[in-house]
């Protein structure tokens, strides 16, 4: 049973500047305080293991290479941006720190794929019209260790933290345009760097040998093509089910009860 309230209690004294806003000073209880960060080792152990299989990948191609030359393609710029991204998140992740934007580690996993892609459908297949001796199948050692590490086990290990180990987004369908803007900001370089022997990494974007007329057409077909599977990925982040979490948040604001209300 609960007393009434004594009508003799003093008013209490109005602080000036606080009863203007009084109204609007709302009590914000942290995210932290009702669902716990959660440390994800494997997880973190995994996404480390994507950055350093990146970095392996640059490394052997830069020391296989002529430097200025690898680094003119685009599979050494989208990797150098997973290692980086995933390097971050591992950090995040094993810290249980806030995670990488979706948009990012989305976006890098687009620029690993494509990468990926362009390899194997283009330059590696033996019947398509701007096929690279060397990426027909008759790399052996080193190089080929290399290829596989940036065009295989790169994109394939990105697509498999995505699926499994990051939760949806939601991605937006302007944010399938803003990942076009690396892609276009390459070809741009590409297309206006110095006349020199590693000028044009890609058959396909050679313009000594084709023209500007069929190069930015190729390059026209290529940008459709990465906005058609930047669109994919936006659409699946919305269907994709939810990564399940092996500990189930908890309140932390008040102690399980022992019995009924009182």
């Amino acid at each position: 049973m609960t007393a009434p309230l004594p009508a003799d209690i003093p008013e209490i004294p109005v602080l000036p500047g606080v009863a203007a806003n009084a109204a609007a000073i709302v009590p914000v209880v942290p995210a932290d305080a009702v669902v716990p960060r959660v440390r994800r080792p494997l997880a973190a152990a995994f996404r480390l293991l994507v950055a350093l299989t990146a970095t392996a990948g640059v490394v052997l191609a830069l020391v296989l290479g002529t430097p200025s030359r690898v680094m003119g393609h685009f599979t050494i710029l989208s990797s150098v941006v997973v290692a980086a991204v995933f390097a971050v998140s591992a950090w995040r992740t094993w810290t249980a720190r806030r995670p990488v934007p979706p948009s990012v580690t989305a976006g890098t996993m687009l620029y690993a794929v494509g990468a990926g892609l362009v390899q194997h459908v283009i330059l590696a297949n033996g019947s398509s019209a701007f096929a690279m001796a060397g990426d027909t199948g008759t790399l052996t050692g080193w190089p080929a260790l290399t290829n596989h590490l940036l065009h295989t086990a790169v994109p394939v290990m990105a697509v498999l933290d995505w699926f499994l180990l990051t939760r949806p987004g939601p991605l937006r369908l302007h944010t399938a345009v803003a990942w076009l803007v690396l892609p276009a900001a390459y070809l741009a370089f590409t297309l206006a760097r110095p006349n020199t022997q590693a000028r044009y990494p890609y058959p396909f974007l050679d313009v000594s040998q084709h023209g500007y007329v069929e190069v930015l057409g190729n390059a026209t077909v290529l940008g459709l093509a990465c906005y058609a599977l930047a669109l994919l990925l936006v659409a699946l982040d919305h269907i994709r089910p939810v990564p399940r979490r092996h500990r189930p948040p908890e309140n932390r604001i008040s102690s399980p009860a022992t019995g009924g209300l009182k």
